[in-house]
């Protein structure tokens, strides 16, 4: 396996946790009655404090740029682009957004959004070695 592979793994490890402490943090699921929310249907969820708010969005924005990793990464491996800016591209991305989630976590505003374009500047370091 390549390691720009290995870091799709490694990302789609990431996006789940992303998403399971999301859902754990918005149930309060440490306590008794947020662990049989989150054992249940799901209905009825208490308001979103917005810390809770921030640990979704930053769920989902990990969801939706994994997407595109994925499909970035999985082409570059389909068309045997073996160049050393699709790992180093991948290598960006994925260490963008291991500090991401701290830092949205935390509401930092600007200091996410420049994060993410790091993330965005990898994956565009991926698309143009495969182009």
């Amino acid at each position: 396996m390549t390691h720009t592979l290995a870091l799709v793994i490694y990302m789609a490890i990431l996006t789940w946790l992303a998403l399971l402490v999301a859902s754990l943090i918005r149930v309060k699921g440490w306590t008794p009655s947020g662990t049989m929310i989150a054992l249940g249907n799901r209905e009825n969820l208490p308001a979103a404090t917005p810390f809770a708010g921030r640990a979704e969005r930053t769920a989902r924005n990990t969801l939706e740029n994994f997407v595109f990793f994925a499909a970035i990464a999985l082409v570059a491996h389909a068309t045997g682009a073996t160049s050393p800016k699709v790992a180093t591209g991948a290598e960006i991305f994925f260490w963008a957004r291991v500090v991401y989630i701290p830092v949205y976590y935390a509401g930092i505003a600007y200091l996410r959004t420049a994060i993410w374009v790091v993330s965005i500047v990898g994956l565009a370091m991926m698309i143009s070695a495969i182009l």
